[in-house]
């Protein structure tokens, strides 16, 4: 059986798709900071008819030894890692650049952007000495350069995890790793993220504006995981990229959102 291990596993959009890989016949490993939510995801995957295993790690992406240990932990029981899936993130304030504080400048950028990175470095050194394996990163906004007010720390966070996969990726090739490096590009999900800061931080308001464009380019993340987790399982080359909402599915839901009345906020 194949293994994946997924951070930020718990709830939203990680524990969405572990449940898949789960049904699958896959090894899961979860992976979050929070563990009564790793507890109760846990419990609710149990319930899923599987012999593969079922393991669990309260992890700060941040920490490196604790990354070292949820590696060491898994490879014990699996002996292999076949995917690695970095998603845990968190949002920002809903602030201008000015005035967001330093810690929460600081706690973003160790989450979203050295996490992944500390993440993908550790991992790489195990998936070189079994000549395969796939990682791949979670894009968000300000991955395509796109810019709102009050987003701007997280979007930057968010183009640096694409160009460091892209870089990832490459080095993959040129030196001959065997691994495979690739991007997930979900689009809008309604998910806890949207309306807290740093995980389980301060409210987040969203206004009657943003609102209707997530009604309309909103998606659940069990939708999206579905569509994502297939694409990983066949996925055959490096430099994977895998998008739900494409420029073409945005520009049909505008068009037709007066015939598709969703409301995600009542």
């Amino acid at each position: 059986m194949k293994t994946v291990v997924i951070t930020g596993s718990a709830r939203g959009f990680g524990y969405a798709m572990i449940e898949l890989f789960r049904k699958k016949g896959f090894h899961v490993v979860l992976s979050d900071i929070n563990q009564k939510a790793l507890q109760e995801a846990e419990e609710k995957l149990k319930k899923i008819p599987s012999k593969a295993k079922i393991l669990s790690f309260v992890t700060d992406v941040t920490k490196e030894e604790e990354i070292q240990h949820l590696i060491e932990e898994t490879l014990k029981e699996t002996n292999t890692i076949d995917i690695w899936i970095n998603n845990a993130g968190v949002n920002q304030p809903n602030l201008p650049i000015w005035d967001v504080p330093k810690d929460v400048l600081d706690r973003l950028l160790e989450i979203d952007l050295k996490g992944t990175i500390l993440c993908s470095k550790l991992i790489m050194k195990v998936m070189m000495k079994q000549h395969y394996g796939q990682i791949f990163n979670v894009e968000g906004h300000g991955s395509n350069d796109a810019v709102i007010t009050g987003l701007s720390i997280y979007g930057t966070s968010k183009r640096a995890v694409s160009y460091f996969t892209d870089a990832l990726a490459h080095e993959c090739d040129d030196l001959k790793t065997g691994v495979y490096v690739g991007k997930i590009t979900p689009g809008i999900m309604i998910t806890n993220f949207i309306h807290t800061s740093l995980g389980d931080g301060e409210t987040i308001s969203l206004d009657e504006k943003t609102k209707k464009v997530y009604n309309i380019l909103g998606d659940t993340p069990e939708t999206i995981a579905e569509y994502m987790v297939d694409k990983i399982i066949q996925n055959k080359k490096n430099h994977a990229k895998f998008t739900w909402l494409t420029n073409r599915k945005a520009a049909w839901r505008f068009i037709t959102s007066a015939f598709r009345k969703r409301n995600f906020f009542e």
